[in-house]
């Protein structure tokens, strides 16, 4: 009888374990980017550089571009606000360049934050990018409550936002990351 017990205790556990542990997890490279609503921002240069036209909310593939890199961060990571260089440092590198300016896009998921906090961080490091608040962290879960810096990149086709990089922490080289989203995403491919 004791043997049976064990048993039953056994098989109720495996069963009930997928209950417990069915927290989104971050998007793998080849997935496809989870469905989430972003925040249409409310300044018209962001609505601008992102191709967005009207609403209130838009998803990823919605954005005019063939890439979109996605920063979850926070104005109170200390690694976000040391990354905020390197960001600016990329925007530039992808705005200045006419091959990939219309193709690739930014933007950056506030986890946590406000749009109050994202200006005052916005305006603090001269972020050039959109920064879309997340102040009920529906995105941060979305992507399996990653830690900040996040990057995440798409390659959007056909009205799909499939992942082509996903990584925890900033990059050391701008150059050589903008070299790897360019070849993970084939734009060389694609002109």
């Amino acid at each position: 009888m004791k043997r049976y017990l064990q048993y039953i205790i056994a098989v109720t556990f495996i069963l009930l374990l997928p209950l417990y542990s069915s927290a989104a997890q971050a998007p793998s490279a080849g997935e496809v980017l989870p469905e989430t609503k972003f925040a249409v921002p409310q300044e018209r240069e962001a609505r601008s550089y992102l191709g967005l036209s009207g609403g209130d909310f838009f998803e990823v593939p919605q954005i005019k571009s063939d890439v979109v890199i996605i920063e979850i961060m926070s104005m109170y990571c200390p690694f976000c606000q040391k990354e905020a260089a390197n960001l600016n440092e990329l925007y530039r590198m992808i705005e200045d360049n006419p091959k990939i300016s219309k193709r690739i896009k930014m933007i950056g998921i506030g986890a946590g934050n406000s749009s109050y906090e994202l200006k005052v961080f916005r305006e603090k490091y001269k972020v050039p990018f959109p920064l879309i608040p997340d102040k009920d962290y529906k995105i941060h879960q979305a992507v399996g409550e990653v830690r900040t810096p996040y990057f995440i990149v798409a390659s959007i086709e056909k009205g799909i936002a499939r992942v082509i990089y996903s990584r925890l922490g900033g990059f050391e080289d701008v150059g050589l990351f903008l070299e790897e989203v360019i070849r993970l995403s084939g734009l060389e491919d694609r002109r």
